[in-house]
């Protein structure tokens, strides 16, 4: 029981963290709240529907071909809705954001409906053993999916000339211009790939849960309290605390109540907050 639970909450964290990282970079590299990242998430869910149970393309490939193009969706939105709020208030990009939220759910809605829509789930149907615990090679497929997809941006942005780039923008962005880094492109290419992995939680878990409009909302909302938990613009956070969100979430649904489980994520906020109030991997910027 225990044992199969730990590995549900896994396969959560996973795509918790994905979402998360999205939008850790969003705000520790461009400084937006974006919160439209929810409905991108849900985009991801029906670009996975489309290719993989209309289309009937292989799992893997209608995953890819969904990051890809929510990703390139992403740096339309930040080129033609957010890229003229960079310099305005912080309150611009947050009602713009807002604005995009409402606009995509409502798209969302005319172009589909409010019904919900199901995923084929091609692995659903292998069982496999872990010690005592046995779980569908769906899950196993998606945790090992997220764990790739984790340790593909981290080798990008620590071992890459480009990564690199992002990470001295996130740091110094009026330093790194200095030095002839090209922030207008970072900061499209940033949205981009904030938008892919918000995308690539949505596509992975929606074989095992089910796709409509505003599937985005509560993720939208456990992913704030990750960025937070794990500290504010810090990816290595937020990756750690999609896991441990992940966790407690399928642990406390089944030991203490299924009905409260999306309360979880908020009582571990509290409670690490009361502790470190910047969050578990944030700085302490208090003189």
């Amino acid at each position: 029981m225990f044992l199969q639970q730990l590995i549900n909450g896994l396969v959560l964290g996973g795509a918790y963290s994905l979402i998360s990282v999205g939008l850790t970079m969003s705000f520790g590299i461009m400084n937006i709240t974006n919160f439209a990242h929810g409905t991108i998430y849900m985009l991801g869910g029906y670009a996975m529907y489309f290719l993989s149970t209309v289309l009937d393309l292989p799992f893997f490939i209608a995953v890819a071909l969904a990051v890809l193009m929510v990703g390139l969706l992403g740096i339309v939105f930040e080129r033609v809705v957010f890229k003229r709020v960079y310099e305005g208030p912080e309150i611009n990009s947050l009602l713009i954001s807002l604005g995009l939220l409402i606009f995509l759910e409502n798209t969302a809605l005319l172009l589909w409906g409010s019904e919900v829509v199901s995923v084929k789930a091609p692995f659903n149907n292998t069982m496999v053993s872990v010690f005592s615990a046995k779980i569908t090679l769906q899950r196993i497929v998606v945790l090992i999916s997220s764990f790739l997809i984790i340790a593909m941006l981290y080798y990008f942005l620590n071992f890459t000339k480009y990564g690199k780039s992002i990470v001295a923008t996130a740091q110094d962005p009026k330093g790194a211009a200095l030095v002839g880094i090209d922030i207008p492109r970072i900061y499209m290419s940033t949205f981009g790939i904030s938008a892919g992995l918000a995308a690539a939680g949505g596509a992975l878990l929606a074989p095992l849960f089910y796709v409509f409009p505003t599937m985005g909302s509560m993720p939208l909302l456990k992913a704030f309290v990750v960025v937070v938990l794990g500290g504010m613009g810090n990816v290595q956070g937020a990756v750690v605390g999609g896991f441990l969100v992940g966790i407690v979430e399928s642990l406390g649904g089944a030991y203490i109540s299924s009905d409260y489980k999306n309360a979880f994520a908020f009582v571990i906020l509290i409670g690490v907050l009361l502790i470190r109030p910047q969050g578990i991997f944030g700085r302490n910027t208090k003189q």
